[in-house]
């Protein structure tokens, strides 16, 4: 063997970082749950390598979102296209939304999750975070202080705030250029971070998903299993079902194809259980795979993260029935209606963020009247349901992104429907362009 070869650890490496982002992820949870099944509570010290995966995304959360916003905004310039195109990111994700909880009550009536359990209320105590109200929700939208909104995360605020700047820099005309310039040039640095960052998916994947195995363990999921059955088939069918629907007769688009595309964003929003912490891998996906142009996808997924939580309502449907089964209460078709609407309604403005369904639980609950214990039996298995419905929500803040930019004329019809390393050459070189572009931009202004 020559001196010259590789050594066996790089070469290794070296096949390794060959291997397609979405299959390392793939690799890295399953490496997990072996490992937190093998360790059981011992594997909470990998928990760590997960966490500090999750911190690095929510680095990049506010000011992808602030940047990504504004430049989106900008970029259209046409303050008439910016409200016709909010204005069907709104009505589409509250459209999905209540198809959404109304297929979680159907999945619910079949399997009948709580069936037969028998319980009652005074059985089990539980102490229930106060839920904001629908009104006190619309008018916290705008922000009373857009500083303190950025530094403490308020994504909705943030949004608000973004979208306003955006619209004044454009209004501004001339003036607002060289501002305009400096948030583009974030934007690109914000994007090439978010790059950077998703290289660490596979090993932040594996230290979440070997915590998750470790603390729940196998025998703990079995007495709930109907109902994490019912949540797992309910999104399944959301999103292989509805969606591919609205893909194939809206957008005229191959279903598989897009699901190829979103593999990675797919993947890191089960393992991080966050719709806002899975924003940069969306992002990402949107441009390189899907060839969605920046300036939709960077207007449309941010609000998606905020407003558009299908999975979300998809499990208040079959949680509620199942409370209501489990405690041996009947709802009639008002209820019915009254879960939809409320669940739909209450989707705007929940956080992105694992465990926010939980206490959204709570305000369809009390709706309906249902026994607020139920929350406390959902509690231990919400983490697993967690991974299910926020797959759910990214792939609707996709769908919505995808349909919307076929909409406008902005989507790369050519981009979409190649294999996934032609996808990359086309994003490198759309890459290549915008970089040029900003660098004459420059020389003209200078």
């Amino acid at each position: 063997m020559s001196k010259h070869a590789p050594s066996f650890p790089r070469r290794v490496w070296s096949r390794w970082m060959s291997v397609p982002l979405w299959l390392q992820i793939l690799i890295g949870m399953v490496l997990g749950i072996i490992a937190g099944v093998s360790l059981g509570e011992d594997a909470s010290y990998l928990k760590p390598i997960g966490t500090l995966f999750v911190n690095t995304i929510k680095m990049l959360i506010v000011p992808l979102v602030f940047c990504s916003l504004i430049v989106g905004v900008t970029s259209m310039q046409d303050t008439a296209k910016m409200g016709r195109i909010g204005f069907k990111s709104f009505a589409f994700y509250l459209g999905t939304t209540s198809i959404a909880i109304s297929i979680g009550l159907l999945v619910g009536n079949i399997m009948m999750p709580g069936a037969g359990l028998g319980l009652q209320s005074s059985e089990i105590i539980n102490e229930v975070k106060e839920v904001p109200t629908l009104m006190d929700t619309l008018i916290n939208i705008v922000p009373t202080n857009p500083v303190a909104a950025l530094a403490s995360g308020q994504i909705l605020q943030v949004i608000v705030f973004a979208v306003a700047l955006g619209i004044s820099l454009v209004l501004i005309g001339d003036h607002g250029k060289p501002a305009i310039r400096v948030f583009e040039s974030l934007a690109e640095a914000m994007f090439k971070l978010t790059d950077l960052v998703m290289k660490l998916a596979p090993y932040g994947v594996f230290g979440l998903m070997a915590w998750v195995a470790g603390e729940y363990g196998l025998d703990m999921l079995l007495p709930l299993i109907k109902v994490i059955v019912a949540v797992y088939v309910g999104c399944a069918l959301h999103i292989l079902g509805f969606y591919s629907l609205v893909l194939s007769v809206f957008g005229k688009l191959n279903p598989m194809q897009f699901f190829k595309g979103i593999g990675n964003a797919m993947a890191v929003a089960f393992t991080t259980s966050s719709s806002a912490g899975t924003l940069p891998a969306s992002m990402k996906c949107a441009s390189e795979n899907l060839g969605i142009n920046k300036k939709i996808s960077s207007f449309v997924l941010p609000l998606g993260t905020t407003i558009n939580m299908d999975g979300t309502a998809l499990y208040q449907g079959v949680t509620a029935l199942f409370v209501a089964q489990a405690f041996g209460i009947d709802l009639t078709w008002v209820d019915y209606i009254t879960i939809i609407l409320t669940a739909t309604l209450a989707s705007i403005g929940t956080a992105g963020v694992p465990g926010a369904g939980l206490v959204m639980l709570t305000l369809v609950l009390t709706t309906v009247g249902l026994p607020l214990e139920g929350v406390a039996i959902i509690a231990g298995i919400d983490r697993v349901l967690d991974m299910a419905r926020t797959v759910v929500n990214v792939s609707g803040d996709l769908v919505a992104t995808t349909i919307i930019a076929r909409s406008e004329d902005e989507l790369d019809v050519e981009h979409y429907n190649a294999d996934m390393e032609q996808s990359a050459i086309i994003a490198q070189h759309a890459e290549v362009d915008l970089a040029q572009k900003v660098e004459d931009n420059v020389k003209t202004s200078s």
